[in-house]
């Protein structure tokens, strides 16, 4: 019986105080240098040439302001704040590696999953497949008041919501554009046979989306996806079996349909691609 493969990721955040606060004040440290793209290029191939199997990517879209009822803590000590958007460093790293995966953290609760859509389907091209995407729902009282809530969405609602955009990605990702849409014809002056590139025309309780997705299909379509969650209401969560309600089946539903008349078989639960394997 051959070993089971190590897969070991390198936890980061754009930020200058990640987890272990107070790295920052050490003599000879590095993490002022977030803000500069070659530390992240330099990371990138130390980890590749190290055997790491992926950069994974913390992320948070609000301050920790609980503690004395302010940010001012957080702001005073670097704890997660300043920080920047993970998915930008992603083409830099890619540029300049080969085999190392990359896991961006992006919540389901706040921005609509159209534009969120093409933006992973872009970094899907451009890192030639090598691209995940840690599925969270947020969990800072301070995220909900950014983006115009009076407070924070109710625990199994916010999973309700994350369901139905998982279906709604799906749907653009998987069902909107057929294998073989793309012609590039030149001859003939078609790019794409408009017969082969549908509307996926969801309406449902969180989202409303016409379509079609704006991007061709991506080396995965569908990129990796990532729980670092052991909550019940999860979607996909690792080791569960899909129900007919669970995401997994309105994907393979919403391949299907019309809109998706040659279905591609994929795995919606989290996985690791073989080609972020550990060099040999």
């Amino acid at each position: 019986m051959s070993p089971k493969p190590l897969i070991l990721n390198l936890f980061e955040m754009n930020c200058v105080g990640h987890i272990t606060h107070g790295l920052w004040r050490l003599p000879g440290n590095n993490r002022h240098r977030y803000t500069d793209l070659t530390y992240w290029t330099e990371l990138a191939r130390i980890a590749e040439s190290g055997g790491f199997t992926a950069i994974f990517l913390a992320d948070v879209v609000g301050a920790y302001d609980t503690y004395g009822g302010s940010a001012e803590t957080a702001l005073q000590e670097g704890l997660q704040i300043p920080n920047n958007d993970p998915m930008l460093v992603v083409p830099a790293m890619a540029a300049v590696t080969e085999r190392l995966g990359f896991g961006i953290t992006f919540s389901t609760s706040y921005e609509p999953p159209f534009a969120f859509a093409r933006r992973m389907s872009t970094l899907d091209h451009l890192t030639r497949g090598r691209v995940g995407w840690n599925i969270v729902t947020s969990y800072l009282p301070n995220a909900a008041r950014n983006f115009g809530l009076a407070e924070e969405i109710e625990h199994d609602h916010r999973y309700e919501i994350a369901d139905e955009y998982l279906e709604v990605l799906y749907k653009l990702w998987e069902g909107s554009w057929e294998e073989d849409a793309v012609l590039r014809d030149a001859e003939a002056g078609i790019y794409a046979d408009p017969a082969k590139v549908h509307r996926i025309d969801h309406v449902g309780e969180n989202f409303s989306v016409a379509g079609p997705h704006l991007s061709e299909p991506s080396p995965q379509r569908t990129p990796t996806l990532i729980l670092a969650t052991a909550s019940r209401r999860a979607p996909c969560a690792p080791g569960a079996m899909p129900s007919s309600s669970s995401p997994t089946a309105r994907c393979s539903s919403a391949r299907s349909r019309p809109c998706a008349p040659r279905p591609r078989r994929r795995a919606v639960i989290p996985r690791i691609r073989s080609s972020w394997s550990r060099p040999r």
